[in-house]
């Protein structure tokens, strides 16, 4: 029988948020363009971070590679926190907060 450890879950878990992110930014759904344009984000910059999310998505559920997702996530995270933070969406900061305590587990979890 399989048994994970928690840590072991919540990076496989972080995995498909990740991978989830990364799906919605690629295929540019309405809501995440006009945010990226309302920003003044270059066109089709959410295509670039959907692919560095899916990146992360992919370190995090390979245990050797997990270190190395965890730092690109606690980056892309804190970059997307203190975007959100400038444009006063401080509601919408909070899961991106959330989401970075929960990458402590996915840097501890690492064979390394």
């Amino acid at each position: 029988m399989f048994f994970a450890s928690t840590a072991t879950l919540d990076s496989l878990l972080l995995s498909a948020i990740f991978a989830a992110s990364g799906l919605v930014h690629v295929l540019g759904v309405g809501f995440v363009r006009g945010a990226y344009e309302r920003w003044h984000f270059p066109p089709k910059f959410y295509r670039v971070i959907g692919v560095v999310n899916f990146l992360v998505a992919a370190f995090l559920a390979v245990p050797v590679t997990r270190i190395w997702g965890a730092a690109l996530a606690s980056f892309v995270m804190f970059i997307a926190v203190v975007t959100l933070l400038n444009h006063r969406q401080y509601a919408y900061s909070l899961p991106g907060m959330l989401l970075m305590a929960a990458l402590v587990p996915a840097f501890l979890s690492s064979p390394i």
